[in-house]
């Protein structure tokens, strides 16, 4: 007979997963402000005072397309943030919640840098 020891179950796993889901919120508010940059500059509009030669010798819609793909890139980490603070809760896929920490501390935030710790601590509660 195999006897199985329960896993003892700290707060430092649901802890990093609360972190990154903040920060994975935070991430998706940059990506909006992106997303609205980008419509901006690429309508050139008057009202937004965007003159062309401002941007010389990129084109407004250089400018735009190039806010619009870091927009993508920075919801991409943002989901990648959320997935892996819910992996963190569930206490499932330690791998998935580390790599949702670490790119949850790629801009150098406390945030994602916390998130690592407490994964790195506690990684023999997780299935």
């Amino acid at each position: 007979m195999e006897s199985r020891v329960a896993k003892q179950r700290t707060w430092a796993p649901t802890v990093a997963g609360i972190l990154e889901i903040i920060e994975g919120a935070f991430s998706i508010l940059g990506f909006l402000f992106l997303l609205i940059a980008s419509i901006v500059v690429g309508t050139g509009s008057s009202w937004a005072g965007i003159n062309e030669s401002e941007f010389a010798p990129l084109a407004v819609g250089t400018v735009a397309a190039i806010l619009a793909v870091i927009a993508v890139v920075v919801l991409a980490v943002a989901v990648l943030e959320i997935v892996g603070g819910i992996a963190a809760l569930q206490r499932k896929n330690w791998g998935l919640a580390l790599a949702g920490s670490i790119a949850a501390a790629i801009p150098g935030n406390i945030l994602g840098i916390l998130a690592i710790i407490f994964l790195a601590i506690s990684k023999n509660e997780f299935d």
